[in-house]
């Protein structure tokens, strides 16, 4: 007993009362989804894909509807009403009825009949890499920049051809840069070999670029870097990239912009940080000291009595400036006590009286810390 074969319509998933246009609709999407291509191995993808070919190419037809829809699958057996070979169904005329529609511009061209030509074709986008200073990111830049591209042929005007003389239309593909070949029930479309996707062929090129419409030249663009760029930013010229073909329009030029690391400030958003050594006697008993800004200048910090290594100290509008003008951020210094070196003995003895007279009070986290330690050891012997 053969397969049972199901309706037309429940394979499409489309109403018995399905317009010529939804008929299509659906057909696309099955066919994309069950598409070969996409279910390599899928002998299950490879049923579907099949049978929703089948459906449409009954459906699409007005007269071969009309007669599925009075005696269904009847219809076409022993011969009645098929087309093609192998199952009596074309599959190939199926698939090709919407080819177009789903690649068309995907190939970078139209539905347009015999001797349309191909679209020009864009130019491509250019990646420029740019680093900048901090103090830069902080001012803004106006930067020049050498680029490398393709740029329209002064010569031909970009046509690619010689003065007076005008490409022709290619006879391999009659102008749409693709040629078609059938394989099976697959129709694939491949690019022309003899006009290499053009659609035209130019017999008398351009000595300049040599019938490519374009050459190669560095190019010098002026480029303004807003103030308060950070790491990764990207910045889109458009139409500055590479010259479009057959006079397509240019693309674009993006410029990815690099932070150079800094001696003294690390940076965090529109925030820096800077760590700065303080004397262990300003640290012990309080001062000012001061500290350099991005923007070229100082300002003053007050450091109270007993300060601590790892203390933040906040100076507002001291950091770098928002992309988007919403004003600066801020500097944030972190305190560093730097122990002294290279003593003599006159400062080793100080050293040793203060140590003398030291207590509690005067070092609490060291008092405190080895209390805990105390009573560490304590517990652990017990």
């Amino acid at each position: 007993m053969g397969t049972v074969k199901r309706d037309y319509y429940e394979v499409l998933g489309v109403e018995r009362t399905a317009d010529g246009a939804t008929l299509k609709s659906a057909y696309r999407k099955l066919a994309m989804q069950f598409h070969p291509d996409r279910n390599e191995g899928d002998k299950e993808a490879e049923i579907r894909f099949k049978e929703v070919g089948e459906a449409y190419e009954v459906l699409k037809d007005d007269q071969r509807r009309a007669a599925y829809d009075r005696y269904g699958h009847a219809a076409f057996e022993n011969g009645g009403g098929q087309r093609g070979g192998r199952g009596g169904f074309d599959f190939s005329s199926a698939f090709t009825d919407v080819f177009d529609d789903l690649f068309g511009e995907f190939m970078g061209r139209g539905r347009g009949g015999p001797g349309g030509q191909q679209r020009a074709a864009r130019g491509q986008d250019l990646r420029y890499d740019l680093e900048l200073t901090l103090e830069e990111a902080f001012t803004g830049k106006e930067a020049t920049l050498d680029v490398p591209t393709a740029v329209t042929c002064e010569t031909c005007d970009g046509s690619g051809a010689e003065a007076g003389a005008q490409p022709v239309t290619c006879a391999t593909c009659s102008g749409h840069g693709k040629v078609r070949a059938t394989q099976g029930f697959f129709t694939v479309e491949r690019t022309c070999p003899t006009c290499q996707g053009a659609g035209r062929i130019i017999k008398n090129p351009c000595k300049s670029c040599g019938g490519q419409g374009r050459v190669r030249k560095e190019r010098k663009l002026q480029v303004r870097v807003p103030k308060g760029v950070e790491e990764g930013t990207r910045m889109r010229l458009a139409g500055e990239g590479e010259a479009g073909q057959r006079g397509g329009p240019n693309g674009d030029l993006y410029i990815f912009l690099s932070v150079a690391p800094h001696e003294i400030f690390k940076r965090e958003g529109a925030d820096l940080f800077c760590r700065v050594p303080v004397p262990f006697a300003t640290a012990a008993l309080g001062g000012t000291i001061e500290v350099p800004t991005i923007d070229g200048g100082a300002t003053e910090v007050k450091l109270p009595e007993g300060t601590q290594t790892g203390r933040q100290f906040r100076v507002r509008h001291k950091g770098m400036p928002g992309l988007r003008g919403d004003g600066l951020g801020d500097l944030y210094v972190e305190v560093a006590i730097e122990t002294p070196v290279n003593l003599t003995k006159k400062q080793k003895e100080l050293l040793r009286q203060f140590d003398a007279a030291a207590t509690e009070a005067n070092q609490p986290e060291t008092h405190g810390f080895f209390a805990r330690v105390k009573e560490f050891w304590g517990g652990a012997k017990t």
